[in-house]
């Protein structure tokens, strides 16, 4: 085989890896993320006065019962439009779930705060708006009702 041969192989290896490891990672909910001021002196995540991620929104006053699914997403993008779909369904279907769309392009400083790095992201909020999980990518419906479970 040739160089150019060679350089081919190991870029399409390269590329089905990446594939690979984006479809088992996108649309997992995983944990949470420190919130920006979350280290400074007062209420933090863990603590039971914690502040809801909400507050000093436009969105304070959408908090579900039982939870928020909490989407940032941006004008051009694909897989939140499916996420929308996806999490809107949800939201119908399950009681006290509420189901909110961010444009991350519109509300950069919350989107700084919350860390996201990428659209669709999906925060999973309780009944007092603070972050039990997210997901970066779009999540199938089966993931969105095993990330709710988790809520009480």
């Amino acid at each position: 085989m040739s160089t150019g041969q060679w350089v081919l192989a190991g870029a399409v290896l390269l590329a089905v890896a990446f594939g690979g490891w984006r479809l088992i990672v996108d649309g997992r909910f995983r944990g949470t993320h420190r919130v920006a001021g979350a280290g400074e002196p007062g209420p933090t995540v863990e603590s039971p006065a914690a502040v809801s991620l909400l507050d000093s929104t436009p969105y304070a006053g959408r908090l579900g019962e039982r939870a928020t699914l909490l989407q940032f997403s941006s004008a051009f993008c694909a897989p939140c439009r499916t996420t929308r779909v996806v999490l809107a369904d949800v939201a119908g279907t399950v009681p006290g779930v509420t189901h909110v769309e961010v444009d991350a392009e519109e509300h950069l400083e919350l989107v700084r705060r919350v860390g996201v790095l990428r659209t669709p992201t999906t925060l999973v909020l309780d009944a007092t708006g603070v972050e039990v999980t997210r997901a970066a990518g779009a999540p199938t419906r089966s993931q969105v009702l095993t990330a709710l479970a988790k809520v009480d």
